[in-house]
């Protein structure tokens, strides 16, 4: 057990960084909820103001206590957060158009958010005790079924931004543990083929509203039937030919074949499972002005907000798009618009810092790590908070569709506040363990 005198010992550094952005959001939240009048019309910020308490409560215990400890239950905490999405799925809460809450009034909790840090933890176990293994593609497989399985749940909601997060996580850990490249490659390839066609897709069904013979098919379900069938013949003689003649092409023609049908599958599946809003918001990326009253309101007022920031910023409780109430969901998708118009282009500069810190630490937590066990769930937790960060700045100057991924100790929201915060202080405890040999 780690002493509490070795609190003194933990990283400074990174719990000062998440400390100040919460702050931030506390700010901003309060700043989100007055109105063009200066009356102020939420009380939000103080329920932040708990759970931001209750959050560094949380990660300061954990920092004083072995996370080694938690390797044999690793397993335990990933079924159970499974089974609660599993649950939600049934008989959750629906709120923006994704059934993901469990709760009573006013009190609910988000299973997904603490999904990510229970897969991130079970996917280390097995990294760790199999990394002896020298069947590297079993290794590989095994890890992304591990992934899937939460990620899938959370896609049926359907909360398609959250399931997103699920793929940087498996990728980055799977690259630490030394799997191949190519194996890694593999799976960059379907999600870049599969955003294309998907997004494709989209657009020539509800852009340009006409039918394209190739997208058209892509929708039939006969014609993903008869293109599995004859893919999987060719990659049966494929695989034939590898093992009896040893040629590397014939590895190749396999792997290619497999991109193009777990694409085309995938991107089936998105059509079949997304609803219509979640559509539009994929669309819209591309082109807000085609729906600048619907879809395309959000990113053309955050842009605006962003923009309007200039150097300065308005300063605080000066904003007008949020105080006028033209952001949507202001406090949450688009709390840094908020940010970037009162604070302006210094205040992001800071804000990135902050952002900058936890990632660096992290990698230094990983790197310094005296088990593999350790450095694995720190590689995790950079990925996840780093794929966060990247997804809502860019939902907020419009590089990126909007997918609902909340910018991490800033947004308001319990659940992903006291999951990130439950990150740290495993991120802490791998610091101070070093100490402690």
């Amino acid at each position: 057990m780690i002493k509490f005198k070795n609190l003194l010992a933990i990283d400074f550094f990174l719990l000062f960084s998440t400390v100040i952005l919460i702050i931030f959001s506390v700010l901003f939240i309060y700043s989100s909820g007055v109105n063009s009048d200066g009356v102020l019309t939420s009380n939000e910020y103080l329920r932040q103001i708990v759970w931001g308490a209750l959050g560094l409560i949380i990660a300061l215990s954990i920092s004083l206590s072995n996370y080694q400890r938690i390797y044999h239950f690793a397993i335990y905490f990933y079924i159970a957060t499974a089974l609660l999405i599993l649950y939600t799925c049934i008989a959750g809460r629906q709120i923006h158009g994704a059934r993901a809450w469990i709760g009573i009034g006013i009190f609910g909790i988000q299973p997904s958010e603490f999904a990510k840090i229970t897969t991130i933890i079970f996917l280390a176990q097995y990294l760790d005790s199999s990394h002896r293994s020298t069947n590297e593609l079993k290794r590989f497989i095994i890890s992304c079924l591990i992934t899937m399985i939460p990620m899938g749940l959370v896609l049926i909601q359907p909360d398609f931004g959250t399931s997103l997060v699920f793929i940087p996580i498996l990728l980055v850990m799977c690259f630490i543990a030394g799997t191949k490249t190519r194996y890694i490659l593999f799976i960059l390839a379907i999600m870049a083929c599969t955003s294309v066609i998907t997004i494709a897709l989209f657009w020539a069904k509800f852009v340009l509203k006409t039918s394209v013979p190739l997208l058209k098919m892509i929708e039939n379900i006969r014609f993903i039937a008869v293109l599995c069938a004859v893919a999987g013949s060719i990659f049966s003689i494929a695989l034939f030919g590898f093992i009896h003649y040893k040629k590397r092409y014939f590895y190749w023609i396999n792997y290619f074949i497999l991109i193009l049908i777990c694409s085309v599958l995938a991107s089936f599946s998105i059509g079949k499972v997304l609803k219509e809003y979640q559509i539009n918001r994929l669309v819209v990326f591309l082109n807000p002005d085609i729906d600048p009253r619907g879809a395309g309101w959000n990113i053309i007022q955050s842009i605006t907000a962003v923009g309007s920031g200039d150097i300065m910023g308005k300063g605080y409780l000066m904003g007008t798009q949020s105080h006028l109430r033209f952001l949507p969901q202001q406090s949450t998708d688009f709390i840094f618009s908020i940010f970037s118009e009162e604070w302006g282009f210094i205040g992001n500069l800071v804000l990135f810092t902050l952002f900058f810190i936890i990632c660096t630490r992290l990698i230094r937590i990983m790197k310094n790590s005296t088990d593999l066990f350790g450095c694995y769930i720190a590689a995790g937790l950079s990925a996840m908070y780093s794929f966060h960060f990247l997804i809502n700045i860019g939902m907020a100057i419009g590089i990126m569709p909007i997918t609902g991924i909340p910018l991490l100790f800033m947004s308001y929201g319990g659940s992903a506040l006291l999951s990130a915060m439950t990150g740290i202080g495993l991120a802490l405890s791998i610091y101070v363990s070093r100490f402690n040999l």
